[in-house]
């Protein structure tokens, strides 16, 4: 699940959800999360509507929960 769906479940800012999760990252497994390479990330735009970082897009990778 993207960090941005998760985020939405929660009612929280992808920001904020990130955060969250990296100060309490010992609590979680290794598998728990993990950023798509840049490659996995431009072949999600290309699948589905993400726009792109001139057009107030992610300017980064998304973290994935597992």
């Amino acid at each position: 699940m993207l960090d941005s769906d998760l985020a939405t479940l929660y009612g929280v800012s992808v920001g904020r959800l990130n955060e969250a999760v990296k100060r309490k990252i010992k609590r979680f497994p290794l598998t728990f999360m993990f950023q798509l390479t840049s490659k996995e990330f431009t072949d999600l735009k290309s699948q589905i509507a993400i726009a792109s970082s001139s057009h107030g897009g992610r300017r980064s990778p998304p973290y994935v929960f597992t």
